[in-house]
């Protein structure tokens, strides 16, 4: 029996498909295919699932406008698309501040995408969700910004240093500076390691 190996195609490097993008601008639709939930999900958290469609369509638009002034050395788009999502979330500080104020009495999260994760999060969350939400609102938007673009859109230091236009030793401080402030609302524990 003879078996044909057919080679997978090697995914497009996002700065190819920006560059691309240039001359032929249906391209950039391959962006949106990759990122598009992500930014959701990103943006979803920080102001609710009402705003974030909005966010998203408006995080490309911004971008396919600006596609030209994108560094074709940097392979990877995500800090930038994420960068631009976060300044557009700065916009609606008021609806991000209603969301937190809100999730302090809501011990349900509306992000969680499967029903296993919706009954895992409610359980670990419900008693946790208020103090978060209220440690969240205190902290500063560049803090806040810092910790959520490490543990909700999961970027590197260096990614996150690139998405906010800041120097990676900002990030290390902004970044330990709000864990020990939500560390401090939370009681100085880990609620999901004590369960254990």
């Amino acid at each position: 029996m003879v078996s044909l190996m057919i080679p997978l195609a090697t995914p497009r490097l996002d700065s190819d498909l920006i560059a691309e993008s240039r001359a032929r601008p249906e391209a950039f639709a391959a962006l949106f295919d990759r990122y598009a939930s992500m930014l959701y999900r990103y943006a979803s958290r920080r102001l609710g699932p009402e705003v974030a469609e909005d966010l998203v369509g408006e995080t490309f638009l911004v971008a396919f406008r600006r596609r030209d002034l994108y560094d074709l050395t940097r392979p990877d788009a995500r800090p930038w698309l994420f960068g631009i999502v976060s300044k557009l979330v700065s916009r609606h500080h008021r609806d991000e501040a209603a969301r937190y104020r809100a999730l302090t009495r809501s011990p349900l999260d509306d992000v969680a995408e499967s029903p296993a994760e919706r009954v895992e999060d409610g359980v670990s969350a419900s008693t946790v969700r208020p103090l978060l939400a209220a440690a969240l609102a205190r902290l500063s938007k560049g803090d806040r910004d810092v910790l959520l673009l490490i543990a909700w859109a999961d970027l590197s230091y260096d990614e996150v240093a690139q998405a906010l236009g800041i120097p990676v030793g900002t990030v290390r401080s902004r970044l330990n500076r709000a864990r020990r402030k939500v560390r401090e609302s939370l009681g100085h524990t880990n609620p999901l390691r004590d369960e254990e």
